[in-house]
Order: structure tokens, then sequence, then C-alpha cells
């Protein structure tokens, strides 16, 4: 290629801190992920239901994986940078260090994980109050969301509570890391924390649920400053950010979205002209993405708010700029199909068969499932065998974190053809959990015509499959499987100007 031609191409960096890894991607301007890195991060839980990690850690591995992607490109083509997290809870203190959430004094274990259930009996009061903000998470808050999680500290962490000068919620938390400014996305102001879009914060739900010192110092702590997704921050990548991360100064960075919802952004503007789908020529306010993982997060978007029962939001402008969404979710797939794998009595025996065959323990319980699955599509195997996947409770629509799971139908054979029936009846519970989101938002007035599948479970043909034959309508798996990297590029690309906007 001609040396004028190699500096035409421009780059964004996307970076994704997931549950257990954060992963950095490099993506040229057609939206080709040219480089792609991943390192393993750290997960404490001191005890059941908490989950607890290190913004230190999680900073450390976002800097190590974005100097990999961007080794040997030249420095002037890499145009901006877009973050995505789980909604996680990061706690500092007035000088930005990291403080303790967790009774033990380890200040290191500075953040709250999304999925710590810990504030139980914290929710369940602040949904007592049928507060009018509620009506915009579905009716009821979740454990997962963050006032809950800062009535817990208030009350179990009084010395933590004193010391503190920001809370973050994680996306924010590293646009934050990058920059030096303390503007908060409006994606996860509005999604997890009550802001609305039109009213911004509510005195009276703050003060209503004993945090009323957050509206003593004019929200500075949780955020007076709010950008939409895709927006520059300040300007840009700070010296010595630039230096961590092996970046140029000043780059633009964006503001942030939470994982899922970076997801969405990755697959639901799809080009899917020429594949005779429903959604072709129809606006994309009939896609559903799903993004699936550790948990799973079905995202519609429509034109006007819609209420739905056990269904968060409508949030607007939460991912998609002017759309409406409604974010139905699984609080718990990846992580049980693992779980129910990894605790059967037959696991040693697969993971033995699986190694010697040279695939995946997934791959090798497809395979195994075709061939015991005779004349019979495979989905008829589990005739008398049924799971009930709410082993983490019931996020959409039950609003039910109390839910536990069960599995009906053992008998006492204890092999890998039992392994994988219960492997495949796991998967069929987690499509019908699917179904269940999708008709109950179609009955609150979406019409929602195909579904737009990422994550790490999409590369599972089985569970791709399941969700086709149980919900009835065709899945689209985008050519670029990394979707949330995806959608992380397109911040960074919207913030660096080379585009007018996120659409």
């Amino acid at each position: 290629m001609p040396s004028e031609k190699q500096t035409a191409v421009k780059y964004y960096v996307g970076v994704d801190v997931g549950s257990a890894s954060v992963r950095a991607a490099l993506v040229d301007g057609f939206g080709t992920v040219v480089a792609h890195a991943e390192q393993p991060i750290q997960v404490w839980e001191p005890q059941p239901d908490h989950y607890e990690q290190s913004s230190a850690d999680i900073w450390a591995a976002c800097c190590s994986v974005t100097k990999e992607v961007v080794r040997g490109v030249d420095a002037s083509q890499i145009r901006g940078l877009g973050f995505d997290a789980t909604c996680s809870l990061v706690v500092v203190d007035k000088q930005f260090q990291p403080l303790a959430v967790n009774s033990e004094g380890q200040n290191h274990r500075n953040v709250i994980m999304w999925m710590d259930h810990r504030a139980a009996s914290q929710v369940k009061r602040i949904n007592a109050t049928q507060h009018r903000v509620l009506s915009y998470v579905g009716g009821a808050m979740s454990v997962e969301m963050q006032p809950p999680k800062l009535l817990w500290i208030k009350e179990n962490l009084p010395e933590s509570w004193e010391k503190v000068g920001y809370f973050f919620d994680l996306p924010d938390f590293l646009s934050w890391k990058a920059t030096g400014v303390t503007a908060r996305s409006l994606c996860t102001v509005v999604c997890k924390w009550t802001y609305t879009s039109d009213r911004g914060w509510d005195d009276s739900f703050w003060k209503m649920i004993g945090l009323e010192d957050l509206v003593k110092d004019k929200y500075e702590k949780i955020g007076n400053h709010v950008l939409s997704p895709g927006e520059a921050v300040g300007k840009g990548l700070t010296a010595g950010a630039a230096q961590e991360l092996g970046l140029p100064e000043g780059i633009a960075v964006a503001a942030s979205l939470i994982d899922a919802h970076a997801g969405g952004l990755g697959v639901i503007g799809a080009d899917v002209k020429g594949h005779n789908l429903p959604c072709e020529n129809q606006p994309i306010t009939s896609r559903v993405a799903m993004i699936c993982g550790t948990s799973s997060c079905h995202m519609g978007v429509s034109e006007t708010p819609i209420f739905v029962p056990g269904v968060w939001g409508p949030y607007f402008s939460a991912m998609v700029p002017g759309l409406w969404l409604n974010e139905g979710g699984q609080s718990a797939t990846g992580k049980l199909i693992d779980h129910v794998v990894r605790g059967h009595v037959a696991f040693p025996e697969l993971e033995a068969k699986a190694e010697a065959s040279a695939h995946s323990i997934y791959t090798y319980l497809n395979s195994h499932l075709d061939l015991i699955k005779k004349s019979l599509p495979v989905g008829f195997l589990t005739v008398d065998l049924h799971v009930w996947p709410d082993f983490h409770g019931n996020r959409s629509p039950l609003t039910d974190l109390t839910l536990k799971g069960m599995v009906v139908g053992l008998t006492l054979s204890r092999g890998l053809d039992e392994l994988a029936l219960i492997y495949l009846a796991t998967i069929q519970a987690i499509a019908l959990g699917t179904r269940h989101i999708l008709e109950t938002m179609q009955a609150a007035g979406h019409e929602i015509t195909t579904l737009f599948l990422c994550g790490g479970l999409s590369k599972n043909p089985l569970f791709v499959q399941m969700h086709a034959d149980i919900t009835g309508k065709p899945v689209v798996l985008s050519k670029e499987v990394e979707s949330v990297l995806v959608g992380a590029a397109i911040l960074g690309a919207c913030a660096s100007g080379d585009f007018a906007s996120i659409q």
C-alpha cells in the first residue's frame, strides 16, 4: 500500500470492561476490528451475594490491553477513544483515592459489582416508597442499581460514607481517569441512578430514601454535569492517561456507555439488506438487541416512551440518541450455564473428552446432543426435563430477586447423556425467559420482528438456535462478532468529530 494511502486510514479504540475481563479493540472507519486484546480482572466474593473489584486493577488492565492493540500503529491515525463497562459502583475519597466498600477496610476493593445483591433490604424499602421515579424502571428498582447500594454503604460503612468524595458508575470512572473530568454519561445516570433527561435529579426521592446528604452538596458526589453518550469529554486524553494507555495526548474521549448498551449500539443498526428479514426497510424500533454474556440484556428502542411492567425504562437517549430505550434482562445466563455444567458429577468426564477432541466443553456437548437426538430435532430431548432459570433471582419481567432456580424431572442417571440434557434444558429455559420478556414488551406496545444477538453466548450455535425456535423470531448475528467493542469504538468515532452523530 502506498504510504500516503496508509495515513488516510483512521482508527478508533474501544475499551470494554466486562465482569471478568477487560478487552480493547482497534477499529477502522468501516467498523472492522483490526486488533483485539483481553486481560482478566480480579473479583472478590468475601461473603455470599457480595462481589467486589478494584478500580486500580481495572484501570491497569485497560492500559495494558490498549497498549497492545495500538502497538505499531502510527499515533496520528488514532482519532478517538470510547469506553464501556459493567454498571458497577466505584467509590473514591475527596482525593480520588480508592475507598473500602467492605467491613474489612480493604481500600483497594472499592467497587461493588453490578451483580452484588447485598442491598436486598435497602431495595425493598426504596420500592415501598412507590416514588414516581420508579415508573421509569419498570415500576420497581433492581438491587443491581445504585441507590440501594449507596444506602447500604451509608448504613453499614459509616466511616467510608464520611470520607466519600465521589461515587462513579464504572463507565464514568473510566472517562474521568482518561480526561480528569468528572462529567457523567446520560446512559449511566438515567439507567442506574434515577436521573431523568427532562427533570434531572429528583430531590424528593433522595430525601425520601434517606440520602438527603447527596442533595445538600448539589449532587457533587454523584454528578451534576451530564453528557450524551459519544459527546467529547473535556479536552480529551490527559498527558498522564495518554502515557499509561500508549495513546496520543489530547485525542477525543467519549462520554461512555454501560456494556450492554454498547453491545446494543454495535448491532442494532446493522445493514440487513438482501437477507429477506422482516425488519428490512423497517425502522430499528422493530429490532431487539440481545447482549448475552454472564447475564443477558434485551434492548428495544421506540420513538415515544413505552412503559413496560417489570422492564427497565423508558430511558430517553440512553443508547441511541433521540430514541427511548426499554431494557429487559436476565441476571444469570452464561454464569448459570457454567454453574449447571461444572457442578454436574459427569463434568470431569466431559472435560477430559472435550480436551482429547481439542474442542471446548460446549462444542463437545453440542455434538454429543446431536449424537443422542436420533430422529427428532434436538429440542425434543428434554420433553421430561425442565429448568426454572432464576438461580440469581428474576430481573425481568417478574422483578423478584428472591426467586430461586429449580430442575424438575431428574433421574438417577449420572453420565454424560444426563449432563448434556440438563445443559440443553438450561439453555431452553433461558430462551423461554427471553420469550417472556419479548411478549411483555409487545403487550405494552413494542412491535418486535427480529432479534439481533451479540456477546459470548451468541457464539454458541445451540444457544442461538433455541432462541430462534422458542421465540419464533429470526436471529441475526453480526459479521463482526465483537459488537460490544464496536459499540465502544463508535463512541470514540463520534467524539472525534469524524462522524456527525452516533447514527
